[in-house]
C-alpha cells in the first residue's frame, strides 16, 4: 500500500496549499493522536507528544493546528518551541513520550513547511504507523468529551537540555580552546543553540545566520548556501567554519582557507578516525549519491561499505539491518548511532572536531587524502507523474554516457522525494567528460518533460 500524504520525510508542501493548511494539519494531529493513543503500552495513562518547530513564520499557525488536533484526540502536548529536528528526537526519548513531531521543511525556502514524526525511540515512524495515520485521516474528526481532552504544557528548559546533550557527545578530556569557529545557523532552528555548544566547549565563536525573522530561513545562509560561511571564515581568520541547515540535521564545513567540505568528506574524517581508534564497529552506509572516491577510500581502509537509497531514513534502515553505527549522505546528513538516534548537524560537527583534536590536524589535513571524483548534479523540473526514466531516449542517453565514461564513473537518475524534479548525476575521473555527459542527459529529459 503506497502512502498518500507521507513522503520520504513526512508531509511537506507549500503553505496554504493542500496538505499544508491549518484544516488538514489539525486533522493530521487528530489522526496521529488516535493512532498513537492506541499504541500506548500503559493502560489508563494519557499519551504524550512533543512538538518542536523551526523558525518559519507559518510554524505558529501549524503548531496551533497540530496542538488542537492532538488535544481533541485526548493527547497531552508538550511544546518545545523553536528547536532543531534532532532535538525533538532527543527530548522525546528523554521525556519518555510516545512520539515527537517536527514542524519544518528542512532546507526548503520559508514558503514551504512540513510535518514529520519521531517514535518514542527517537527514530522516524515505521511505515506501518504512517499508513495507520493515513487511514485514520479518511475518518471524520470526533472530538473527545471534555473529560477526555488532552492538555498542553510548554517545556521551558528544552534548549538547555539539548545543549547539554550535544556537549555530552564530545570527550570530557578534550576541549575546543584555541579554536576560532564561524557557526552559520541558516537563520533556522539552531540560531540560539549551536553557537553556545561550541562556545561552552571552549571555542571562540563568530555566529552568522543567527537572526531569524520568520522569512529568512535558508536564505543565503546555512549548509545549502555556504558562500557567506566561506567569506566569514576568511574575514575573521577563523580556523574552521560550520554551516547547518534550517532544521539542524545537515552539515557543511569549511577549512581556514574557506574551502568547503561536504557530507562525504566529513564522514570520511569520522570513519578514518574511528578506524584508527579501534571504534569503527562494523562498516559505513552511504547512498546512491555517495562519491565513488569515498567507496574506494573505505576499501583502502578495510571498512565495509554499502549504499542505500537517497534519504536519511533509508540510511538508517540499512544501518539497523547491518547492526552498524555510522552512515550519511553527501548532502550533509551524518548519522552516528552511538551518539544519537538520528542525524544531527551539531553532533556530527563535534565528531569531526574530536578527530581533528586527536590528530592535531586541520580539517584540510585530515580530509586531504580523500581525492573526490568530479560529480555533476543537474536538477530538471518535470511534471508530477511524468515517467522520464522509462523512456527509450533517456535510456539511450544514459547508455551512451556510460560508454563514454568507460567504467571510470557512474550515471544515476532519480526523482526527488520532496520536489517535482528529476536529478541527473554523473561522476568520474575526467571532469570534462562528466560535465558533457550530464548535460546531454539533462537536455534529453528537458525535451521530454516539456513536450
Amino acid at each position: 500500500m503506497s502512502r498518500k500524504y507521507f513522503g520520504t520525510d513526512g508531509v511537506r508542501g507549500r503553505v496554504g496549499e493542500h496538505p499544508i493548511t491549518p484544516q488538514f494539519v489539525m486533522h493530521l494531529g487528530y489522526a496521529a493522536g488516535k493512532v498513537l493513543a492506541n499504541m500506548g503500552d500503559t493502560p489508563g495513562e494519557r499519551t504524550g507528544v512533543l512538538i518542536g518547530k523551526d523558525t518559519r513564520i507559518s510554524g505558529y499557525m501549524l503548531e496551533s493546528a497540530l496542538e488542537a488536533g492532538l488535544i481533541a484526540a485526548g493527547i497531552d502536548v508538550y511544546l518545545a518551541g523553536p528547536v532543531p529536528t534532532p532535538a525533538v528526537a532527543y527530548l522525546t526519548r528523554a521525556l519518555r513520550l510516545q512520539a515527537g513531531i517536527v514542524i519544518s521543511a528542512s532546507h526548503n525556502p520559508f514558503e514551504d513547511n512540513g510535518i514529520k514524526f519521531f517514535s518514542a525511540h527517537g527514530t522516524k515512524l515505521p511505515d506501518e504507523t504512517e499508513r495507520a495515520i493515513e487511514a485514520a485521516l479518511d475518518e471524520e474528526m470526533h472530538t473527545n468529551s471534555s473529560e477526555g481532552l488532552g492538555k498542553a504544557k510548554r517545556i521551558d528548559d528544552a534548549v538547555g537540555r539539548y545543549i547539554e546533550f550535544c556537549k555530552s557527545t564530545f570527550p570530557t578530556e578534550l576541549d575546543l580552546r584555541g579554536l576560532k569557529i564561524v557557526v552559520d545557523s541558516a537563520n533556522g532552528a539552531t540560531y540560539h543553540i549551536a553557537r553556545h555548544v561550541f562556545h561552552e566547549l571552549g571555542a571562540d565563536v563568530i555566529a552568522i545566520g543567527a537572526q531569524p525573522d520568520g522569512r529568512n530561513i535558508n536564505d543565503g545562509y546555512g549548509a545549502t548556501a555556504p558562500d557567506n560561511l566561506r567569506r566569514a571564515v576568511i574575514e575573521h581568520k577563523a580556523d574552521i567554519g560550520i554551516a547547518l541547515d534550517g532544521d539542524g540535521d545537515r552539515l557543511v564545513m569549511a577549512d581556514s582557507e574557506g574551502k568547503l567540505y561536504d557530507g562525504d568528506q566529513l564522514l570520511y574524517v569520522i570513519a578514518k578516525h574511528r578506524q584508527a581508534q579501534g571504534k569503527m564497529h562494523g562498516g559505513v552506509v552511504g547512498t546512491l549519491m555517495t562519491n565513488l572516491a569515498f567507496e574506494h577510500a573505505m576499501q583502502k581502509l578495510g571498512i565495509p561499505f554499502k549504499r542505500a537509497k537517497v534519504g536519511d531514513r533509508y540510511v538508517m534502515e540499512l544501518l539497523q539491518q547491518q547492526g552498524w553505527q555510522l552512515g550519511g549522505e553527501n548532502s550533509g546528513h551524518i548519522i552516528c548511532l552511538d551518539k544519537h538516534s538520528t542525524g544531527d548537524g551539531i553532533i556530527s560537527a563535534l565528531q569531526v572536531l574530536h578527530a581533528l583534536r586527536d590528530y592535531g590536524q586541520s580539517l584540510a589535513e585530515a580530509a586531504g587524502d580523500l581525492h573526490m571524483y568530479p560529480q555533476v548534479l543537474i536538477n530538471v523540473r518535470v511534471a508530477r507523474g511524468v515517467d522520464c526514466l522509462g523512456h527509450n531516449q533517456v535510456k539511450t542517453a544514459v547508455s551512451d554516457a556510460e560508454q563514454v565514461l568507460d567504467g571510470k564513473g557512474r550515471v544515476l537518475l532519480r526523482p526527488s522525494g520532496t520536489e517535482p524534479l528529476l536529478r541527473v548525476m554523473v561522476e568520474g575521473e575526467d571532469r570534462q567528460l562528466v560535465e558533457q555527459s550530464a548535460q546531454r542527459i539533462a537536455d534529453v529529459v528537458r525535451k521530454l518533460a516539456t513536450s
